[in-house]
This record gives C-alpha cells, sequence and structure tokens, in this order.
C-alpha cells in the first residue's frame, strides 16, 4: 500500500573509506591506464585525472555498477567452518544473480579475519548444472580469469575487503554464476562467511579453478570470502536491499532451489517490463535481530549491507522477530517502543540517501517456542505501528499474507515449514507474489 511520503576497510589498489572513493579511483585509473597504452602518462596526465574528476565522472553517468548479488557476513560459527581446509585448496562456489550485464566485478571479504586470506587466483564461469551449485560442474567455455589490479593473485588484510576488476563477461539475468577461488595460506578457524548459504559448494585440494568438473570434492551448504557480485548497466538499473533474518535468508526453502521469497520476487520483477531493470539484493541473516542475535546486529550492518550497496534505491526491513523471541515478556512492551524507534531511524537513514523505505510486518509464530502472550501484544503493537505509521513509504503487510485466518496468531498450515516459524517453498512463493511491483515502478 504505497504512501506519500561497514564493517572492515575497502581494499582496491588501495585502502579506501567509502564506496564513493572507491568508484572515483576506478575511474581515473582508468584514464592512467588508457594514457599509459598510449604512451603519455606525464605529469599533466596525473594532475588532469586529479584535477578533473568531476569530468571523468560526469563523462560515466550513463552507467553505473549495481549489485546483483550479495550476502550479509558474519563470523563463521565453528560449526559452520569449511568441513575441508580452504588453504592450498580450490572452493567453488554458486550463486543466483538478479539482474544481468556485459560486465562484471566480485566482492571478496576478510571483514571477521584475523590472518591475511591469499587468493592465488579466482575464476567466474556459468553454471554447467541443474539448480545453484548442480554437482559442481561450469560452462568452460564462459570460464574467465578474475584480476586485481592487472594481477591474477591478491593478498586480503584482516578486516579488509577488496574489489575484483571489471571484466568483460556475458552475464545473463536470473542465471547461476560459479565463483572458483584457489587460496594460499589462510586461517582454517577465523573465516568470514555467510553460513545459510542453501546453495551447495565444493572444495577440492589444489588449483582447478578452471577445472570443469569437481568430481570427489568435500561439499558444503556455506558460503565463505564472496560477498557481492556487481555488474555494469545503465542509470535505469537500481537495486532493492532486503534487510532481514533467516526468514528471508531462506530457511525452509529449497538447498540448490533458489526458492527464498527475495528470489521469488526477483524473478517477479525480472518478467515484469516495468521492473526488469531491478535487482535483488538479499541482505538476510538468520538468527539475527534489530538488537541481538547470531552475527552483526541490523543496528550495525544498516550501513554496511543496506546504504552502501551499489546502486541501492529501495530497501525493505523485515526483522524483529528473533528480538521478540528473546524478551521476556514483562519487557515485550518496552521493547515493541525500542523496535519502532529503530525502524524509524532506518527509514530516516534510506530516505537520506536517496532511497524508498518499505516496512514489513512480523510474521506470526504461534506453536513455536517463541509464542508468548506478552510477546505476541508486542508484536501486535509493532505492526500496527507499521500499518498506521507515515514515515516509511509503504507497508508491505506480510503478517496478513501468511498468517492463518482462524488463529491469527500462527502461521497458515500450507505455508508452514514445520517449525511454526520459518516458511514453506509455498509460503515464500506466497509472499513473493503478494508484494505490489508498482512499488519498483519507475
Amino acid at each position: 500500500m504505497p504512501r506519500k511520503s561497514g564493517y572492515g576497510k575497502l581494499y582496491c589498489f588501495g585502502v579506501y573509506r567509502s564506496y564513493a572513493q572507491l568508484e572515483l579511483r576506478l575511474r581515473l585509473s582508468k584514464v592512467l591506464a588508457q594514457s599509459a597504452a598510449c604512451g603519455r602518462v606525464s605529469i599533466f596526465a596525473l594532475c588532469l585525472t586529479a584535477c578533473c574528476a568531476g569530468q571523468v565522472l560526469a563523462a560515466s553517468a550513463n552507467v553505473n555498477w549495481v549489485t546483483t548479488w550479495g550476502c550479509g557476513l558474519q563470523l563463521t560459527e565453528r560449526n559452520n567452518l569449511p568441513p575441508a581446509p580452504l588453504s592450498k585448496a580450490t572452493l567453488r562456489q554458486f550463486i543466483h544473480v538478479s539482474i544481468g550485464g556485459k560486465q562484471l566485478r566480485v566482492r571478496f571479504s576478510n571483514a571477521y579475519g584475523t590472518n591475511e586470506v591469499a587468493i592465488n587466483s579466482a575464476h567466474v564461469a556459468l553454471s554447467g548444472g541443474a539448480g545453484s551449485g548442480g554437482n559442481g560442474d561450469i560452462n568452460a567455455a564462459t570460464d574467465k580469469a578474475l584480476a586485481f589490479h592487472g594481477l591474477p593473485s591478491v593478498q586480503i588484510a584482516p578486516g579488509e575487503i577488496i574489489i575484483s576488476d571489471p571484466l568483460d563477461f556475458d552475464l545473463p539475468a536470473q542465471t547461476n554464476l560459479a565463483v572458483s577461488i584457489h587460496f594460499g595460506n589462510m586461517s582454517a578457524t577465523t573465516v568470514t562467511g555467510h553460513p545459510g548459504s542453501r546453495t551447495t559448494s565444493f572444495i577440492l585440494p589444489g588449483n582447478v579453478v578452471a577445472t570443469t568438473a569437481m568430481s570427489g570434492a568435500v561439499t558444503t551448504q556455506h558460503w565463505y570470502i564472496i560477498n557481492s557480485v556487481d555488474v555494469l548497466v545503465d542509470d535505469f538499473g537500481k537495486a532493492l536491499i532486503i534487510l532481514g533474518d533467516s526468514i528471508t535468508d531462506g530457511r525452509g526453502s529449497t538447498t540448490d532451489g533458489n526458492d527464498r521469497w527475495p528470489d521469488d520476487l526477483a524473478r517477479r520483477l525480472h518478467t515484469n517490463a516495468a521492473t526488469a531493470g531491478v535487482a535483488v539484493v538479499n541482505m538476510g541473516i538468520g538468527g539475527n535481530g534489530i538488537f541481538r542475535g547470531i552475527g552483526p546486529t541490523a543496528v550495525n550492518r544498516f550501513e554496511r549491507d543496506v546504504l552502501n550497496q551499489n546502486g541501492a534505491r529501495w530497501v525493505i526491513v523485515f526483522e524483529g522477530v528473533n528480538d521478540l523471541g528473546g524478551a521476556s515478556d514483562s519487557g515485550s512492551a518496552a521493547l515493541a517502543v525500542k523496535l519502532i524507534g529503530t525502524y524509524t531511524e532506518f527509514a530516516n537513514k534510506a530516505h537520506a540517501r536517496n532511497l524508498r523505505a518499505y516496512g514489513a510486518t512480523i510474521a506470526p509464530f504461534g506453536r513455536h517456542s517463541y509464542y508468548t502472550v506478552g510477546r505476541e501484544t508486542a508484536r501486535q503493537t509493532v505492526n500496527e505501528w507499521f500499518r498506521t505509521n507515515t514515515v516509511y513509504d509503504a507497508v508491505i503487510d506480510f503478517d496478513a499474507i501468511v498468517r492463518d485466518p482462524m488463529t491469527r496468531t500462527n502461521l497458515a498450515t500450507p505455508y508452514d515449514s514445520g517449525d511454526h516459524l520459518h516458511l514453506s517453498s509455498k509460503g515464500y512463493q506466497a509472499m513473493a507474489d503478494a508484494i505490489d511491483l508498482s512499488l519498483f515502478a519507475r
């Protein structure tokens, strides 16, 4: 219903304090490279790139980088660490992009590492199998090597993030991309990652980044080190960022099926002419909350995971159930007030960065261990605020979509994954189908 109304340092040819600084450096580097190719690197060229940054940026104003896929990062918990050593091995991971492009770049993160991560080589290729990862095969004809300032390898210091050089690559929308990394030395115990990938990854000893098949690989359903993929698109391409917990992360969905509700929404947007250029970036983290839970809290990651995504234009805020689930009955009412205050701050921060902010009501959790009368009252308080507030540009009423119409405190049976908190694939599809696509039209 429409209404009127980070972590770590970034490294790419150096360490940068913001993505805006990175974009400027990338474009200035391109000018210098063009000058060098013509044998004209000079003090004049250096001054031109430094003093005429505005003109360089203006010349590139008809295209921009947009995040087509991303994941929320955390320090990987002990039980989710790689099941085989990554050091001196190849890790092949699969991601499902939302929009396509003719150039891409990949962001890698050591934000939570305490030791350097050595990438000896990294390749991208289209998947050669079914689902996200299938059997780990790639389409060898599409395999290409990534570079880092023209070099095949890079060292990622603790707390740093790096972005590969732009790569000419024909990446279709709604397709599966393999990112294969041959690591040098890296820690086995402090690894930056995203445990809830719902996608199979493959580990083999040695350098097999360009090998078609990963026969005999150790498999795991986690992502490590990869953070996002950007594509170069025209100015009509923009991104929707979804801030959420395990319901957004897709618990209850099909491994390698790409049927989380953000995936379902991305498919709808792609097949609708007015929204075909809208990327969907899933920043859900399992167990995450606004103030508590697994991974960096939403209040601490809002800037990193939402505001700093390339091409961000919209945000859906769909968090809070894990905060409610950890509250005492006596403290639930105060927590509801605190949540509302933070939701308001999120909307204001988004508006200050020219993003449209959409708030989502908290889905029911009756029959789950989270349920108490006090927590349910707090959930209803928060949801009523979302339905009536004037801070957000629209409300997406997930509660009304997925609840049992009789109890109004439980998930509808066809939408319940079985644990009474997370949804089934059918429930995730219902969530995506109920969203008004005109919210993302220009």
